[in-house]
């Protein structure tokens, strides 16, 4: 066993990787509290309906789609202190102001504060990239997504509990101190954001866009945003498959977590990684028999196992081989549109879900996301497959 972990040994052992780690965990579990908090408030607060709730997060989400890379491209130019400071103070701001705000002052706000939300999740990503060797960073990666999955299992249950317990307004206060608290521990720690032996090539120049985005970076970008959408029509359909059992939505959706979990953690052992697109397909095929699993909803367990190892995996994939295919001066640029794919696939996700399941139930929301995931998948391989020329290519993994 202790053989078997060794990556992860020495991976933490390495200067500064275990408190990244951990304040990464800390810092995205305020910021995935925001989206159910925020439907909660408008819902039950505000006394609105469900779709005004959801026009209120879809506000919020596009501000993030949008400012992602802008917020990237910021970091790369003139460091991370910078953008964590500003997007911090305005974190608070927001999240304090915001229980007071009529409905229409809420949703412009929440689009202000989306496109400067603090961008924690491209952060650690690339800390992690600058702080690890270039042969340990799949399974700095895979350690990564297993933290993002640990945070998503306990962001919005906390959330929840403390907006059942106390009250909305109480919760939004609770998450602006949160991001505010991170802010200052990612300014004090301050990572790095690119390597030493990157600092000791001299300052990095600025590159355009175009020296970086080739065929097959869009193409996993695009698969990127495959990965979260099948997910989420995944847990739409777990919830609304146990409307009639939702006191325990929170068990199967946290098993589902913990089978990525394991999956994730077993991906960062192994000795190569795989293609994206592959594992993203097989995320999709697996996730198209669960639909058909019948005899209460308790099978659900069982038949999130196969697609719930794949999880973390796939996300994981993803994030190396952007992180392997850009320059540097580039990364956090590259990581913002890969926070933006991952939002696309969030936000269209929910009518397709919600679509399949008023028409034809929620069983078979589990057969379209499989299904739709491996169309957009398939479609993606012939681009996959198209040669990318030297002189557009950074570095273009094996």
């Amino acid at each position: 066993m202790k053989t078997a972990i060794e990556p992860y040994r020495r991976l933490l052992r390495l200067p500064g990787v275990t408190s990244v780690v951990v304040l990464g965990l800390l810092t995205r579990i305020p910021a995935t509290a925001t989206g159910l908090t925020v439907t909660l408030h408008v819902r039950h607060t505000l006394e609105l309906s469900y779709t005004q709730a959801a026009i209120a997060g879809t506000a919020s989400t596009i501000g993030v789609a949008i400012g992602s890379p802008l917020l990237g491209r910021l970091v790369d130019r003139r460091g991370a202190r910078l953008v964590v400071a500003v997007t911090s103070l305005v974190q608070l701001v927001y999240w304090v102001v915001a229980p007071a705000l009529p409905y229409e002052a809420l949703v412009a706000t929440s689009f202000v504060a989306g496109v400067l939300m603090l961008p924690v999740f491209g952060l650690m990503r690339q800390f992690m990239a600058a702080m690890v060797p270039a042969d340990q960073h799949r399974t700095g990666f895979a350690l990564d997504s297993m933290f993002v999955e640990l945070s998503y299992m306990a962001g919005p249950a906390i959330g929840a509990v403390v907006v059942a317990t106390t009250s909305s307004g109480v919760a939004m206060r609770a998450i602006g101190v949160g991001l505010a608290l991170a802010g200052i521990a990612l300014y004090l720690l301050d990572p790095p954001i690119r390597s030493a032996e990157e600092l000791a090539a001299g300052p990095a120049e600025k590159v355009p866009m175009r020296r970086w985005v080739n065929v097959r970076v869009l193409t996993v970008l695009g698969v990127t945003t495959t990965v979260t959408f099948v997910l989420t029509a995944t847990e739409l359909a777990i919830v609304a498959t146990m409307e009639h059992a939702t006191a325990w939505v929170g068990l199967v959706i946290g098993l589902w977590c913990f089978f990525s979990l394991v999956g994730g953690f077993v991906y960062g052992l192994l000795p190569r990684g795989f293609s994206p697109l592959l594992m993203i397909g097989g995320l999709a095929v697996l996730t198209i028999p669960v639909g058909f699993v019948g005899g209460g909803w308790w099978w659900l367990i069982p038949a999130l196992l196969p697609s719930g190892l794949l999880c973390a995996p796939s996300l994981s994939a993803t994030v190396d081989y952007v992180n392997k295919s850009v320059p540097a001066a580039a990364r956090g640029e590259s990581m913002g549109f890969h926070g933006t794919f991952l939002t696309i696939g969030i936000s269209a996700a929910g009518p397709v879900a919600g679509l399949i399941i008023d028409g034809w139930g929620p069983n078979w929301a589990f057969v379209g996301a499989g299904a739709i995931g491996l169309a957009l998948v398939l479609v993606a391989v012939p681009f996959w497959r198209i040669p990318v020329r030297v002189e557009e290519a950074v570095k273009v993994p094996a």
